[in-house]
């Protein structure tokens, strides 16, 4: 389960987002025990947004969280472990990237991102094209500094 957690869970917002809250542990001189910790990564995911929030969904640290895993953060937290061994999403400038340059995993991403998909789509040229298509509505500066070019 962790390893699926993982995969979800970008590096750096991890580390930063837990390096907050394993300093707030510290400054609130919170028992580095599991119960204690579980309660107060609970009370701190309250104030989370963004990808923090999908971060202690995950874990199971909000009310509407489906599991419940947060002993797998408490667990190496109470003994002072690292946990984030994660990875960043890439962060593309579409104005510049050479799209041929890119994985089709990449390209993929772009058109979920922008709520797209690619039906029909084999080859890797079949979602640069889909992408050059779609640019000026979802990224209409890219779009035109690649004209440009």
């Amino acid at each position: 389960m962790l390893n699926c957690l993982k995969n979800l869970i970008l590096y750096n917002m991890c580390v930063s987002f837990l390096g907050k809250f394993y300093q707030s542990l510290k400054d609130n001189n919170v028992n580095f025990n599991n119960a204690e910790i579980e309660t107060a990564i609970i009370k701190f995911c309250k104030d989370a947004k963004g990808k923090e929030n999908r971060f202690c969904y995950y874990i199971g640290a909000t009310s509407d969280a489906a599991t419940k895993i947060i002993n797998e953060v408490s667990k190496p937290l109470s003994h002072h472990v690292p946990i984030c061994e994660l990875k960043y999403d890439k962060q593309l400038d579409l104005s510049t990237v050479d799209l041929k340059k890119l994985k089709v995993k990449d390209l993929k991403k772009i058109l979920e991102d922008w709520g797209e998909s690619c039906k029909g789509c084999a080859e890797k040229s079949d979602f640069i094209r889909k992408i050059t298509e779609l640019m000026p509505k979802y990224a209409p500066a890219a779009a035109k500094a690649r004209t440009e070019l």
